[in-house]
């Protein structure tokens, strides 16, 4: 008990004299006027900052909102006294309204609220140093530069100054050449890289005087996950289905639908970028990559609806120009490796059927067999003796008289197999015809497919190319 006794003596002797002391200072001190002994000379305050967390980044308004902890230091030369006469009291804590306090407001300052500063304590010294701590939630004034979004860096400046008084009269100092990080509270979406703190003395327009002031640039850095699985990523996912369209067969009846879904999806995220950034002349690096990827979409499209028009030629259209079939068909084709059935990735010549030549028919096979028969008749009387003459010319006389009975039905037989073969050969050639059709709009099939194929790998390389600027400007 003897050890708290005398620490409550002492702390009742030192309010005792805390009491004595305030009322002998204050009793005819007036915080109105600058506390100085000369009016020409100059009061140095001493500014310190301390960033604790930073509330909200505003990238549309442009407005910064941050907590901060504000350290001003200065000397009243009428707020001093010999601490031996006070028992060795060095220091008191009075409320700060109480005291002269310079103005040092914030210069861009960005809220409608002009309130006065927050009331607390200051700590006041026997040789008249006055420290006053007081807290502050800022919204300030940030030009925001959105060209890198989302992996830009922003510098947002924090200028403090007297309001009133000039440099002749009042006088500012950083106490550190930045400002303190280490209470800081670790936002989700910005890291800190530094803080520095430069004074400046400008002379405005309005007045001759010089004024000071403090200013303490924040650089930001933003962290990009967030917006890299939520933006970038899907649109990167959607862009490469833009040249899987050309892959689509036409015959599905789905490829325009294709790139206009993509190009719909695409609008939305485009759209929830544009909401959160500010409407200036600079637009994002995301935002740049959303109007590439829908102007190469909408061209792909355009291109698809094209490349269905000669797919769906058919036997109406022209052939295949000659330029056509040699760039298209006989080398694109093989670099794409596009090959119709009966076509192999060795040789891609096509299989064409080798039609079997026509025998020449006669068209009387009766009379064929007659002649034949006649020429050999002729054949044995040559090789017989004169003495089977009578009996050949009967046998010749026969067969003649026979010939005669049987000559209409010969020449009724021959108009028959005529009309037969006219009606073939207009059959064959038809079929012909049919075939040379056919055979036209596969050529023009062939075609689309390749220039389908050409398309698709260009595609590919542009959305390639386009993610890899992306990612080499966020590096």
């Amino acid at each position: 008990y003897a050890i708290n006794s005398n620490s409550c003596c002492v702390d009742a002797a030192q309010g005792k004299y805390a009491q004595m002391l305030f009322n002998e200072l204050f009793e005819v001190y007036s915080n109105a006027l600058r506390p100085v002994e000369d009016t020409d000379s100059v009061l140095n305050v001493t500014l310190q900052i301390t960033l604790s967390q930073i509330k909200d980044m505003d990238e549309r308004n442009q407005i910064l909102t941050a907590y901060l902890w504000i350290r001003q230091t200065w000397y009243d030369a009428y707020l001093k006294w010999d601490k031996d006469k006070y028992d060795g009291l060095d220091s008191i804590r009075i409320p700060s309204n109480l005291v002269w306090r310079p103005d040092i407001v914030l210069y861009n300052k960005a809220d409608d609220d002009f309130s006065e500063p927050v009331n607390t304590n200051i700590v006041l010294r026997y040789d008249g140093k006055i420290t006053w701590d007081s807290p502050a939630i800022t919204k300030s004034s940030c030009v925001v530069d959105v060209s890198y979004f989302p992996f830009d860096s922003q510098e947002c400046n924090l200028t403090f100054g007297s309001w009133t008084y000039n440099g002749n009269q009042v006088d500012i100092f950083n106490s550190l050449d930045s400002g303190d990080l280490s209470d800081f509270i670790e936002d989700v979406e910005w890291e800190i890289h530094g803080m520095p703190a430069v004074k400046n003395v400008i002379t405005y327009g309005c007045c001759s005087e010089p004024y000071p002031d403090v200013t303490f640039t924040l650089i930001l850095k933003r962290k990009s996950s967030f917006y890299i699985f939520n933006l970038l990523l899907p649109c990167l996912l959607i862009s490469f289905l833009a040249p899987l369209g050309f892959y689509l067969p036409a015959d599905s009846g789905e490829k325009v639908s294709l790139g206009v879904t993509v190009l719909l999806a695409l609008t939305v995220f485009q759209l929830m970028v544009a909401e959160s950034m500010p409407p200036s002349e600079n637009v994002p690096l995301i935002g740049k990559y959303y109007i590439a990827t829908m102007t190469m979409i909408t061209a792909s499209t355009a291109l698809t609806i094209i490349i269905m028009n000669i797919h769906y030629c058919g036997s109406g259209a022209k052939p295949v120009p000659q330029w056509a079939r040699v760039v298209i068909l006989d080398y694109m084709s093989k670099i794409f490796f596009v090959y119709d059935v009966g076509e192999n990735c060795t040789s891609a010549q096509r299989v064409e059927e080798q039609e079997p030549p026509l025998k020449k028919v006669n068209a009387c096979p009766k009379e064929q067999h007659r002649y034949e028969g006649t020429k050999r008749t002729h054949a044995r009387i040559r090789d017989n003796d004169g003495q089977h003459s009578k009996n050949f010319h009967d046998d010749l006389s026969d067969g003649c008289g026979s010939q005669g009975e049987n000559a209409r039905d010969i020449v009724s037989c021959c108009s028959c197999y005529r009309i037969l073969i006219k009606n073939i050969e207009y059959i064959a050639n038809c079929v012909r015809r049919h075939k040379a059709n056919h055979a036209k709009g596969v050529e023009w099939k062939k075609v689309a497919k390749v220039m389908d194929r050409f398309f698709m790998w260009i595609f590919f390389i542009m959305v390639f190319f386009m993610s890899v600027l992306i990612i080499g400007k966020a590096l």
